[in-house]
């Protein structure tokens, strides 16, 4: 697919995910995680990046956040990553790459996706067989959001605020997310457009965004679609051209 420059729109949610190169693990022992979540809760501050989700695989992670501005997301990932790796380095005396590249990311319709997205998150150990329940998994924001536990690197979104009137029913209504299936083609669309760095969201909100950014939102195919594209292009200036 053609790169286009990452969708960040200040205020509205990403969906971020960041693989281990060759999908190798990027946690070895429990210290590493929780290095990993006290060093995010560090720079997401620092940079302005509200965290409202997030699971730590053993060789990836997934992240639910809110930017202040443009570049929040790309400085707090940056910033993570280094100090990260240096960490792990140092820890086991290696070198090198961790990373799989730069993070993935996909800009979400809070509207119709975020809740969804939620789910995605923190339903990974299950989905990988790892545990039962998602409450089972210790490195995920699940207890936080679904049983109270106090962890300050997560805020809550105004859609997890809306679900109660006051934390006990917000807590209580969200455990209820879980239990509702999860149509396939819903994770497809989450799992697609965070891979490819497109908008998790209908055609109605990825024109709003492309009205609001003042560009192109969507991905065109290497060869083809591209050349097509510009004969297109070339084809209309003839067609108005006095």
């Amino acid at each position: 697919m053609a790169r286009l420059p990452r969708i960040v729109v200040p205020g509205l949610p990403l969906h971020i995910i960041q693989r281990g190169n060759n999908r190798l693990p990027v946690f070895f022992v429990e210290e590493d995680y929780r290095y990993y979540l006290n060093t995010l809760t560090e720079v997401s501050l620092r940079y302005g990046c509200a965290v409202h989700a997030f699971v730590l695989m053993t060789n990836h992670v997934h992240l639910l956040m809110t930017p202040e501005a443009d570049e929040s997301v790309s400085r707090c990932m940056q910033a993570l990553g280094r100090k990260y790796v240096r960490y792990i380095n140092d820890s086991y005396g290696r070198t090198g790459t961790l990373w799989e590249g730069r993070f993935k990311s996909a800009l979400i319709d809070s509207d119709r996706y975020f809740l969804t997205c939620y789910r995605y998150i923190e339903l990974n150990p299950v989905r990988a067989n790892m545990v039962a329940e998602p409450g089972d998994y210790q490195w995920s924001s699940y207890r936080s959001n679904a049983r109270g536990h106090q962890d300050d690197l997560i805020t809550p979104h105004e859609k997890y605020i809306e679900l109660g009137a006051d934390s006990k029913e917000r807590q209580q209504t969200y455990k209820q997310l879980f239990s509702f299936y999860t149509e396939e083609d819903r994770l497809n669309i989450i799992r697609d457009a965070t891979q490819t760095g497109a908008i998790i969201g209908n055609e109605k909100f990825k024109q709003e965004i492309a009205r609001m950014l003042k560009r192109r939102v969507a991905r065109f195919d290497h060869g083809g679609d591209r050349k097509g594209r510009v004969f297109h292009e070339k084809k209309i200036s003839s067609t108005l051209a006095p």
